[in-house]
């Protein structure tokens, strides 16, 4: 019997000094995975005194959406964009550089994608010019 994985793993992590939200998305996301992430990620970027917050999305596992999760995930992006200072696409997807252009529609943030964990914590750690 066989099963298939799917979800997003949410933490807080100190990376330089700087508190990150980081974030795993693995499998194909349903909407069912969002009704459980929003409150997790909302309860993250709470815990985070920054006035503007810094995620890293790892996106190594990640196969993409089902059609209701990718609208869920732009509803959340449309909710908490202005919130958010950096976000740092970390995966070896082709798709990941299209995925943080999307992103700018509605996330005021700098979006950026890596294929190296280290440069995009380095990326984020880094003080804003």
């Amino acid at each position: 019997m066989s099963h298939t994985i799917h979800g997003v793993s949410v933490g807080i992590e100190r990376h330089h000094q700087q508190m990150m939200v980081v974030m795993k998305a693995s499998g194909t996301l349903t909407h069912e995975d969002y009704q459980s992430i929003t409150p997790m990620l909302i309860g993250a970027l709470r815990a985070i005194v920054q006035p503007k917050v810094k995620i890293l999305v790892d996106i190594t596992d990640f196969e993409g959406w089902e059609l209701r999760a990718a609208w869920d995930d732009f509803r959340l992006g449309m909710k908490m964009g202005s919130n958010i200072d950096k976000i740092a696409i970390y995966g070896h997807k082709s798709w990941q550089d299209m995925a943080a252009q999307i992103g700018a529609w509605f996330i005021k943030g700098e979006r950026r994608a890596f294929e190296k964990y280290e440069d995009a914590i380095e990326w984020l750690a880094a003080s804003e010019s």
